[in-house]
Parts: structure tokens; C-alpha cells; sequence
């Protein structure tokens, strides 16, 4: 009988593995149940995301830099020499044409007539009057002459495109050349014109010579030169003065 209870006992104790974990499930509960068990999960939590956060974005951030330097940098190799993909690339060093003297040499010339300005002095408003028949003109541009009275050539002020040439009675051969930034320049009193309509020039390319016309037959041989800026005539000199560097 005594057997029989010592295999009673034995048969009584759990030894299989649900019983090991019903005895972990009361110890987890047990824990859990303390009121510090929560916040110290969620803290553990919040370290061990961040953690990977930072490691994520530090590795990311290296790769991205030196993925980015390396498009910037062809990037910024097209713009400079012009090439690659970007037919609009332009070098780096362009600048803005400044419109120079319509003659090869400044000081070979002189202005014999200059621009009619409102505000100047009676004198200067004299000077730049001109006179056709008993009629008073105030000229809107400069007269440029040689000092010996003898033909020179007229260059292209800007680069641009020609709008016009044509004979007037008045003034002579005439040439107009409009340029990319608005501005048109007119040449006249002109002789051996270079240029036709439609034509495409370069700052400093012959356009003509220096001739005689009609209206300011009194000058002799020079070159009237005007500039046009929104439709509105504006001194020649100043405008190159203040332009230039």
C-alpha cells in the first residue's frame, strides 16, 4: 500500500514542459503586474529605436552626399563647358555684350553734332539742331566725323540682327540692327553699305562707310548714329559711358 501511494506522489508532480510553462507565465505575470514594468518596457523600447534611427540616418546620409556630389558635379561640368545633354548650357564667363563705338579707332573721330537734350543749355541745344528746309530738327543721335573730312569705316555697334537698309532721300543709305537685349542701333549719312536685311552680325563688323546725306549735307562726310531703347531715343554717349566696366 505504502508502494502505491509513493507512485501516487510521483504521478502527481508535473514533469512535462506545460507545467514549466505555467510556472514562466505566473512569474511574467507577476512582473508585470509591478507598476514600474510598463515605463521601463516602453523606455527600452524608445532607446533601442532611436538607436537604430541614428545608425539608419548615418549610414543613409553618407551615401546620399557622395551620390549627390557626384550628379552635382556633372551637373555643373555641362554648365560650364557647354556640352553633354543641355543644348542651353552656357559657359560660366558669359557676360553681357557692352555696346562700343561704331568706328575702329575713337579717336580718329569726333562728334560734330551731339544728342538734343531737353535739359542741357541753350548753347548745346544749338549745337544739336539740325536744319532742312527753313525747318529746325532736334537730332536724336550723334554725328561722328574724321577731322581731314575723309570716309571711314562704320562697324556694328552690338551684335544683332539687321531690320533694315534702305536708301532715303533725306539721310542716305540707312541700316538698322536690332540686338538680343532690346536695344536698336540706326546708321545713316552711310555710303558702300556691307549688310543686307535679315543678315546676322558681329560687334565690330564693317557695315558701311561713312558718306554724305541731304539733310545734314552741311557736316560733310560722317556717320549719324542713334540708339533706341523702348522705342525712345536715348544719347549714344551716355549710354556707352554708363555701360562701360
Amino acid at each position: 500500500m505504502n508502494e502505491n501511494k509513493g507512485k501516487e506522489t510521483r504521478q502527481s508532480t508535473p514533469k512535462t514542459s506545460i507545467g514549466a510553462e505555467v510556472v514562466q507565465t505566473s512569474n511574467w505575470k507577476r512582473w508585470l503586474a509591478k507598476k514600474w514594468a510598463f515605463p521601463a518596457m516602453y523606455m527600452a523600447a524608445a532607446a533601442i529605436i532611436l538607436a537604430l534611427m541614428w545608425v539608419i540616418q548615418d549610414s543613409g546620409k553618407t551615401a546620399l552626399d557622395a551620390n549627390d556630389l557626384a550628379i552635382d558635379t556633372e551637373l555643373q561640368n555641362d554648365m560650364v563647358v557647354g556640352e553633354g545633354n543641355n543644348p542651353e548650357a552656357l559657359p560660366v564667363n558669359t557676360q553681357a555684350e557692352i555696346m562700343q563705338w561704331p568706328v575702329q579707332d575713337r579717336d580718329q573721330v569726333e562728334v560734330i553734332m551731339p544728342f538734343f537734350e531737353a535739359d542741357a543749355s541753350n548753347e548745346d541745344k544749338q549745337a544739336a539742331i539740325i536744319e532742312q528746309d527753313d525747318t529746325l530738327v532736334p537730332s536724336m543721335g550723334i554725328a561722328l566725323q574724321r577731322p581731314d573730312d575723309q570716309p571711314f569705316d562704320v562697324l556694328a555697334a552690338m551684335s544683332g540682327t539687321v531690320t533694315r537698309t534702305e536708301n532715303v532721300p533725306s539721310v542716305g543709305n540707312l541700316i538698322e540692327i536690332k540686338h538680343d537685349n532690346g536695344l536698336v542701333t540706326v546708321y545713316y549719312s552711310l555710303s558702300e553699305p556691307a549688310v543686307t536685311k535679315g543678315q546676322e552680325v558681329v560687334q565690330g563688323d564693317v557695315i558701311a562707310k561713312a558718306g554724305r546725306n541731304e539733310m545734314e549735307k552741311n557736316l560733310g562726310v560722317h556717320v549719324h548714329f542713334e540708339v533706341i531703347s523702348e522705342g525712345e531715343p536715348v544719347n549714344p554717349e551716355t549710354f556707352i559711358v554708363s555701360t562701360t566696366p
